[in-house]
């Protein structure tokens, strides 16, 4: 195999599986390389701009999460990855700001769900996290989860929001934390009396 589809192939393994034309300039990969990466076969293109190795399986949440950086994986999903559910997410949950359209991204991926949040508190207690696969993706941190489970409990699975609750409340928690995302949510009654009788 010639040295270019080896280097193509390498630079979109390393992005989780897929990777925007952008990304594939940037690490040296030509307009050409990548017309002969398509016209081989080897690679193909996955959505707008974005691309992946055809024989592969990519990582579907670092593919899902490559449409648009204001895509936080939340909710059900971020407590998997989280270590705080066992039940593997058949539907995945996505936090993203009030008024974004994601009309496009939900039409391509029927198996997601998204949650809308005020922009001012969209980007609070987002880390970073590793997929089942080993990429890295955008997920809010534990506190985060617990407010959203909270503030959304009518959508909520019993089964997933309990044992998540259970978990938090009575591992090591930080309550500092919780409370200032809690005032932040209107949520600060709620969280406390979790707090006193868990």
């Amino acid at each position: 195999m010639d040295y270019s589809v080896d280097a193509i192939k390498a630079v979109i393994e390393s992005f989780g599986g897929i990777a925007s034309a952008s990304q594939l300039s940037e690490n040296g990969i030509s307009r050409l390389i990548l017309y002969h990466g398509l016209l081989s076969g080897v690679i193909s293109k996955e959505s707008h701009g974005n691309y992946v190795v055809t024989d592969n399986q990519p990582d579907e949440y670092t593919m899902i999460q490559n449409r648009s950086e204001k895509m936080i994986f939340s909710h059900a999903t971020a407590l998997y990855l989280h270590g705080l559910s066992d039940r593997v997410p058949h539907e995945l949950d996505i936090t993203v700001p009030q008024g974004d359209n994601v009309s496009r991204i939900k039409r391509d991926y029927e198996n997601t769900k998204f949650h809308y949040c005020k922009k001012d508190i969209w980007n609070l207690g987002i880390i970073d996290a590793v997929t089942p696969q080993g990429y890295t993706v955008k997920i809010y941190d534990v506190e985060r989860c617990i407010c959203d489970l909270i503030r959304d409990k009518k959508s909520v699975d019993n089964q997933i929001y309990t044992q998540a609750i259970k978990e938090y409340f009575s591992g090591k928690y930080n309550p500092r934390k919780i409370v200032k995302y809690a005032r932040q949510f209107n949520i600060e009654s709620k969280v406390r009396t979790y707090m006193e009788v868990l």
